[in-house]
């Protein structure tokens, strides 16, 4: 007992940050998910986990990761994925180990999307050669259709490539299908209210704030989300009045933070940066050793996530110069509610 003790003791050691980071006064950064033995090419040395492109957290302060599938690309590649659950306190993966922290059975090119309420899990899935998606539900490990997938005999498919999901106070679930050009809304039960809540060029990411505003990121022109752009961050009024709020490269990924100010990854300037509620665009954190963010979002803060010492913390997905097998899950502290207000 006492071994297994110790070694669980190792895994949550926390571990220094390996990504160089220009952060403002006040913030810190370290390495919370990382590994070894996953990259090709043993000889460099690099450290981190199988490529992840999005990640979540619930109310207890457990982190979701989804392994990269093949949404954006062709060839052979075998597409059934697993989800990790990282125990609070983070940890350190290796092929011996890793199975220890598979959540749920593995997906089709899935992406975590949305935790609501803290407690269910919904996870994208995407069939590339059939070009039908689907939206799971995943609550204690167990995943549940909860909208898309095959139709009926001749029927037209509800979703094609569905990407970022939010939820908003009332439970309803909006999907960003990237392939089909809209925002489909559900109700609290997975039934489609309007399968063209609003048209954009290619939406890809979503967050929805505390006053029902949706945020979505679109990538435009970009036939790939590694592409340029440029890409558009439009932001929807909960009477459906929308107006576009930033243009640039297409972002990464999009994560709210306090005073629902919008945190944004740009991985072609390899940055993040906040847009807040009245526009301005102030910059938070610069990559200066050729790392770039690739997912974000907050822990959030609840009695368990405070107890855990994560909950208002962001975490961010990075992807290793130059070595795009592996990622890892770095954790950024500090004073994040005085950010937006004293700039």
């Amino acid at each position: 007992m006492t071994a297994r003790l110790l070694a669980l003791a190792l895994l949550l050691v926390p571990l220094p940050a390996t990504a160089e980071l220009r952060l403002p006064a006040g913030f810190t950064a370290q390495v919370y998910v990382t590994g070894e033995g996953f990259d090709t090419d043993a000889a460099r040395g690099v450290r981190g986990i199988p490529a992840t492109s999005t990640l979540a957290f619930d109310h207890t302060g457990l982190l979701y990761l989804a392994r990269t599938g093949r949404r954006y690309f062709g060839g052979e590649a075998y597409d059934l994925w697993p989800l990790y659950r990282i125990p609070a306190g983070g940890a350190r993966l290796s092929p011996d180990t890793e199975a220890r922290y598979f959540y749920g059975p593995p997906l089709p090119n899935p992406q975590v999307a949305a935790a609501r309420s803290g407690r269910e899990l919904f996870v994208t899935t995407f069939d590339r050669e059939r070009k039908i998606g689907a939206l799971y539900r995943l609550v204690d490990g167990r995943a549940e259709l909860f909208a898309g997938g095959t139709p009926e005999r001749r029927g037209r498919p509800v979703l094609r490539q569905p990407e970022g999901t939010a939820v908003d106070a009332a439970g309803n679930v909006y999907i960003a299908d990237r392939a089909e050009g809209v925002v489909v809304r559900l109700d609290p039960e997975g039934r489609v209210v309007d399968p063209r809540y609003l048209t954009l060029a290619r939406p890809r990411l979503l967050a929805i704030d505390d006053r029902d505003q949706l945020w979505i990121g679109t990538d435009g022109n970009a036939e790939l989300p590694s592409q340029q752009g440029p890409g558009e961050i439009v932001r929807v009024t909960p009477q459906g009045l929308s107006g576009s709020v930033h243009r640039g490269p297409v972002a990464a990924a999009l994560g709210l933070g306090p005073g629902n100010s919008l945190f944004v990854a740009d991985r072609h300037e390899k940055q993040i940066f906040v847009i807040a509620q009245d526009g301005r665009r102030i910059e938070f954190a610069t990559f200066t050793d050729g790392d770039a963010p690739r997912s974000l979002c907050f822990a959030p803060i609840t009695p368990e996530t405070r107890r855990a010492g994560v909950a208002g913390d962001l975490f961010v997905v990075t992807i290793k110069s130059g070595t795009w097998p592996v990622n890892e899950v770095v954790r950024i502290s500090g004073p994040f509610d005085d950010l937006v207000r004293q700039r």
